[in-house]
């Protein structure tokens, strides 16, 4: 856009991307034409995420508070890997028909003389498996009721013949179990760890809280909702639990880029206060989120599809559930979450306190002065400042006058008040 000099010349004044963003974000917000779909693709959808960050705080307390409740009174339940036991499996269909859990239940009552903690089938046809899972037995226990198993159900071997080859069985005892589970919490512990570090050098120590924070409310959701529904808790839970706390982070950076990209010397412009800023990096990469979070779970839900009703393969099936649970939910805290927090953090600086009243003192009386005027009485109730960030974020801009673009083929309009310039006529005369 050339602007004109007072000696004729022409200076160019050029228009960043962030700002042409903004100015398309302001604009298509106002427009009934587009769509909610189309403002969601281009980042113009002007969703008031930051300015309702009391109500996600809200759900987000919530979430945290079932979790904590669930994790406290219904605990987890732990695979033989962690607590020691005996696991018996043996093809579901044999000589005698397709295998109940019942009858299961009631050979190993009648040989053992307890009930097993557990008897699932797994898998579905011929290729369906019966899982037995108990206490540690003895060698003549585990003999005992191979015997009993193969006398009632006759399973077929891999030539379709019964035999007793076709039943296994595999025994962890406690101390192992005990070595697992410290082994598990060692390699959280050093995740975490490594990740706080390069998030405190990588960004400002507001994001690198916002961000170890958004992780810590990861985990404790997830590990709730495998409490609350009583998803059994194996090594490949704990590795999958990894796998999806290195996604939240990556999801949370891509919006931090974009918020530290449009908060770069903010305080030198009063266009935006850094709520509306941090809102506006929220708009933009949410489009980016939702594809990164659909490729991660397209994978996920194949693999679960094969694990349960292909293979009957009861560890991917856990490596697959913890990592649907933790998409799922790290994309919800990356963009509900983290940034508002990092945004009230950030509005407890006086450097964002002072820059807000700028703000809103440029807008004038009619876009928030009564916040404007709580915010300078009160300078360290952070509850006004925020009223005020939420008021003007509510507010449009009343020096930003709205893009007008003609329809196709219409006449230009002249502006009112201005003369078409005059040339030279053939004798010489203006």
């Amino acid at each position: 856009m050339a602007a004109a000099k007072g000696n004729g010349e022409t200076e160019t004044a050029e228009i960043t991307d962030t700002e042409a963003v903004e100015l398309t974000s302001d604009s298509a917000a106002r427009l009934p034409h587009h769509n909610f779909l189309s403002r969601l693709y281009t980042g113009t959808g002007a969703f008031d995420v930051i300015g309702r960050r009391r109500l996600w705080f809200g759900v987000s307390g919530a979430m945290v508070a079932v979790a904590i409740l669930s994790i406290i009174l219904r605990g987890f339940t732990f695979g033989i890997d962690f607590k020691g036991g005996t696991t018996v499996s043996m093809p579901a269909v044999g000589g005698t028909g397709t295998v109940q859990t019942a009858q299961v239940t009631d050979v190993f009552k009648k040989t053992i003389g307890t009930d097993p903690e557990s008897v699932v089938i797994v898998g579905s046809g011929d290729s369906a498996t019966a899982q037995i899972r108990s206490k540690t037995l003895t060698n003549d226990q585990t003999t005992k009721l191979r015997d009993a198993l193969f006398d009632r159900f006759q399973p077929r071997g891999t030539d379709g013949k019964p035999s007793k080859q076709a039943i296994s069985d595999s025994a962890v005892s406690e101390t192992w179990g005990g070595q697992i589970t410290k082994k598990a919490l060692i390699a959280l512990v050093v995740f975490l760890g490594l990740v706080s570090i390069y998030i405190t050098v990588r960004y400002e120590r507001y994001m690198a809280i916002a961000a170890l924070a958004c992780m810590v409310f990861d985990l404790t959701v997830t590990a709730g909702v495998y409490s609350l529904v009583g998803f059994e808790v194996s090594p490949a839970t704990v590795i999958g639990l990894l796998t999806i706390l290195g996604f939240s982070l990556y999801d949370t950076v891509i919006v931090f880029d974009k918020v530290e990209e449009n908060t770069r010397g903010f305080q030198h412009t009063t266009r935006r206060t850094f709520a509306e800023q941090a809102n506006l990096a929220i708009n933009q990469t949410f489009m980016r989120s939702i594809n990164t979070s659909l490729i991660g779970v397209l994978p996920v839900l194949a693999l679960m599809v094969v694990a349960v009703w292909l293979l009957g393969v009861g560890t991917l099936k856990d490596l697959a559930l913890v990592q649907l649970i933790g998409i799922l939910v790290g994309t919800y805290s990356s963009i509900f979450f983290a940034t508002p927090l990092l945004v009230t953090l950030r509005e407890r600086t006086q450097l964002v306190r002072d820059h807000t009243r700028r703000v809103l003192r440029r807008r004038g009386p009619g876009s928030g002065s009564r916040a404007e005027s709580e915010v300078s009485e009160e300078p360290a109730n952070t509850g006004n400042l925020e009223a005020a960030a939420e008021a003007a974020l509510n507010q449009p801009a009343l020096n930003k006058p709205l893009p007008s673009k003609p329809a196709p083929g219409a006449k230009p309009i002249r502006p009112t008040g201005t003369r078409r310039p005059t040339g030279k006529r053939r004798d010489g005369r203006r």
